[in-house]
């Protein structure tokens, strides 16, 4: 096998995972030579995938991970730090205290601020600004993109199988992809992909102390108010807008053009063109229908 990738990206050569019937298009689809999965979701793959049949494919996914990533189950430091050469990138600015790893690639006129961490193989397009105490791995970023002080990017994210006398933490082999002209605000946190990536997509601005898991795909001209959380593995589409301190639950779609209110919470998928609102949300309409006669 040459890597270990989601349905929709699995080649051939690649083994792949099939957990769960939201999945059954991408399973139906997949061009994965080899795909963990269970007894009554095989019947969804192609003919030519070999099935490996077990009883919790995500406790198998994450052994056979640590056995081919053997240091993707905890976030190590990179000793490839060093203090930023002006003679190395010499259309950089840097402030005071920056470290950069190894095979770093930092764009023309790109500004970094104080005490800022870039570790080892991140990419960062032109003309971008980092903020003071931001700290980047595992990350790939476009041009034009602003990330605010503070905000932690590419990290592990939260992954675990429960065992009864130990955890059996989940490795991480993905990136975050942040495209261009996105905006991240102060104190944001990003985790990178688990065995997919996390993307967010161009020209979508979040708010202070946003927070998204693994996996995650946000879309083009999104705006996120702050303290929004997204659980793993959701996908949001196109111009969405979100209030503050609303929340996503994991492994769900939320269309395009959506309007989300704020403190709203979302526990099933949502379609092109809904403003909707409430905990557990529902259309706009009947939150206020539905608080008006409580308040007569």
């Amino acid at each position: 096998m040459n890597d270990i990738k989601p349905l929709y990206k699995a080649g051939k050569l690649d083994l792949s995972f099939f957990d769960s019937l939201k999945y059954k298009s991408e399973a139906i689809n997949t061009k994965a030579g080899a795909c963990i999965t269970t007894n009554q979701l095989q019947q969804f793959l192609p003919k030519n995938v070999e099935k490996i049949i077990v009883k919790n494919v995500l406790f198998e996914l994450a052994v056979v991970l640590k056995k081919i990533y053997l240091n993707a189950d905890i976030d190590y430091p990179d000793f490839s730090l060093k203090a930023a050469k002006k003679n190395q990138f010499r259309s950089v600015k840097f402030c005071n205290n920056v470290l950069i790893g190894s095979k770093v690639k930092l764009g023309k006129g790109t500004e970094i601020g104080s005490n800022s961490i870039i570790e080892q193989n991140v990419r960062i397009g032109k003309n971008c600004i980092i903020g003071s105490n931001v700290i980047i791995k595992n990350t790939l970023i476009g041009d034009n993109v602003v990330l605010q002080d503070n905000c932690k990017i590419g990290q592990k994210g939260f992954g675990f199988i429960p065992l009864k006398n130990k955890n059996l933490k989940f490795p991480h082999i993905g990136r975050v992809i942040i495209e261009n002209n996105v905006e991240i605000a102060s104190g944001c946190t990003i985790d990178r992909g688990s065995v997919d990536d996390t993307v967010i997509g161009e020209n979508t601005y979040l708010d202070n102390q946003v927070h998204i898991a693994h996996n995650v795909k946000i879309g083009s001209n999104c705006m996120i108010a702050g303290q929004v959380g997204f659980a793993g593995s959701s996908s949001i589409g196109n111009n969405v807008s979100i209030g503050g301190q609303a929340g996503i639950s994991g492994h769900l779609k939320i269309g395009n053009n959506v309007k989300i209110g704020g403190g709203s919470g979302f526990v099933k998928d949502l379609e092109d063109s809904q403003t909707v609102m409430g905990y557990p949300a529902v259309p706009l309409k009947d939150f206020i229908k539905k608080n008006k006669n409580k308040d007569e």
